[in-house]
């Protein structure tokens, strides 16, 4: 197994995801690169919509997954925040990785809060987080994590099940 390692939090839109993974990189004391698939397409990286084909969301995701392994195997850290949409992309997921230390973070809230979260948002389609429940199904977690609780619980929580975890007391 690579020493490089891998976090990911996993979860619906909404859940808190985004502010799970900045205060865990400054709480952190291991150099940890931050990665969202949201990086890309917020910078533009998708193809403009006039030229989408139908199948430019998969070739999307299969090109982020594998981007995953490719930072990891240049050396990096990586703080990885995603939806894993179909259980083929965990699939996948669990394929490409296979030679990282990954830890996979469960990131949830009540449905109530999330629908909540998502419409004061204001930049979500409503009803998506919902949707993206689906993602617990068939992801399986190393920690899951409520982002109801208060903040700093929730990132002693993880880091202290991260340093104790499995891959780490192998080396």
């Amino acid at each position: 197994m690579s020493s490089n390692q891998i976090i990911i939090l996993n979860g619906t839109s909404s859940a808190g995801k985004s502010t799970l993974a900045k205060a865990l990189r400054a709480s952190i004391t291991d150099p940890f690169c931050y990665y969202a698939s949201d990086q890309l397409a917020d910078a533009g990286f998708r193809a403009n919509k006039h030229f989408v084909h139908s199948d430019e969301r998969a070739r999307f995701f299969d090109g982020f997954h594998r981007s995953i392994a490719a930072f990891a195997e240049a050396g990096n850290n990586l703080l990885v925040e995603h939806i894993v949409e179909e259980a083929a992309w965990w699939t996948q997921l669990q394929a490409i990785l296979a030679p990282y230390d990954v830890f996979w973070v469960g990131v949830h809230a009540p449905l109530a809060e999330i629908e909540r979260r998502e419409k004061e948002r204001g930049n979500r389609q409503i009803g998506e987080a919902r949707y993206h429940l689906k993602t617990h199904h068939y992801c399986r977690y190393d920690l899951e994590v409520d982002t109801t609780l208060p903040l700093e619980t929730v990132i002693t929580n993880i880091l202290d099940s991260w340093r104790c975890r499995p891959a780490l007391r192998e080396r």
